[in-house]
């Protein structure tokens, strides 16, 4: 019944309608606290945070990419763009997991099983998590001796949680939580064992950890232009609060799933973050215009995507957008798409 559901393209229209309608409102609600600071600011520090912002997604999508690779299913990279962004659409309506459950949907029309789509995206969110937080305490301790103790529990966390992503310690994770999946599912419904383990190499997780790196550049830039077109550029103390503060925003946006894309959250300790460096009226301004373009961005690399593999669709020989060809770096040769999720 499930699966024919999500088949249904007139099912698929209306999560897409509603899920637009949501990512829609979002802008607008943020246009009324935006309006003023767009018209203050600089058209080209707002058009230089937009391409950091659009760089630091891409970048991160790269990294999702890269495990997905390495757990055997290597997708083009507009393939992998539309199953991202799309998902991440998904941010937009209460409950932040709507996100991550698109994601894996999205990726089983490219034979991508979901326990394989599951495994990746856990993963996935993990790396960024960890590496926002590295970045967090890499750069706070510079702003303020008052922001280090604020947030010292970033500064204990972040070599924990670097540990723990080891290639040995994922995948006997994922491995226990498999198997413990399966026997309750083999238990109460009676289904068979048959799904292939994953395992994760330690090429594969310098390969996220590297994009998810990679992203802090852009991003930081992101913030740290807007810092500096509402005054706080003079400071040279800017540039490591607007990454820090942005780090530890975005992560916290990210554990409280009942705020959409972390609404409130994250200007919240945006504005916190920024105090060192901006008054709490500017600190409001860049908060308020950040959410704006990253939810702009959100849009734009979603339509790219959209447009893009709907091209490539239309070229002699390629698999339909939204069909259920193999794709080239499947690891078993077979589609294992409904096979049980664990």
């Amino acid at each position: 019944m499930l699966n024919r559901l999500r088949a249904n393209r007139w099912v698929r229209l209306v999560v897409v309608m509603v899920v637009l309608g949501c990512a829609g409102a979002a802008l607008y609600s943020r246009w009324g606290e935006a309006r003023d600071a767009l018209a203050a600011l600089s058209p080209w520090a707002v058009a230089g945070s937009a391409v950091g912002a659009l760089a630091g997604l891409g970048a991160q999508m790269m990294a999702w990419r890269a495990v997905l690779a390495d757990l055997g299913s290597r997708l083009p990279v507009d393939t992998a763009a539309r199953i991202m962004f799309l998902g991440q659409l998904g941010k937009y309506l209460p409950g932040s997991v709507w996100a991550f459950v698109a994601q894996v949907e999205l990726a089983r029309d490219y034979d991508v099983a979901r326990q394989r789509g599951v495994t990746a995206t856990v993963l996935a969110v993990a790396v960024t998590l960890t590496v926002n937080l590295a970045v967090a305490a890499g750069t706070l301790p510079f702003v303020s001796a008052e922001a280090a103790r604020r947030w010292w529990w970033v500064l204990g966390l972040a070599p924990v949680l670097l540990v723990l992503l080891h290639p040995r310690v994922v995948t006997a994770f994922f491995h226990t939580a498999v198997r413990v999946v399966r026997r309750t599912r083999a238990k109460n419904r009676s289904l068979p064992d048959d799904g292939e383990l994953e395992h994760i190499s330690g090429r594969g997780m310098a390969a996220a950890l590297g994009w998810s790196l990679a992203a802090w550049v852009p991003l930081s830039l992101h913030v740290w232009t807007l810092v500096t077109a509402a005054g706080g550029g003079a400071d040279v103390r800017a540039l490591p609060a607007a990454a820090g503060a942005y780090a530890l925003a975005w992560t916290l946006g990210v554990l409280v799933v009942f705020a959409p894309a972390g609404l409130g959250v994250r200007e919240l300790v945006l504005v916190v973050g920024l105090a060192p460096v901006l008054d709490p009226g500017s600190a409001l301004v860049v908060a308020a215009l950040s959410r704006l373009i990253m939810t702009a961005a959100d849009l734009l690399w979603a339509g790219g995507a959209l447009l893009a593999t709907r091209s490539a669709a239309k070229r002699p020989g390629a698999p339909a957008a939204g069909g259920r060809g193999r794709v080239d770096g499947s690891a078993s040769g077979r589609n294992d798409g409904d096979a049980p999720a664990g």
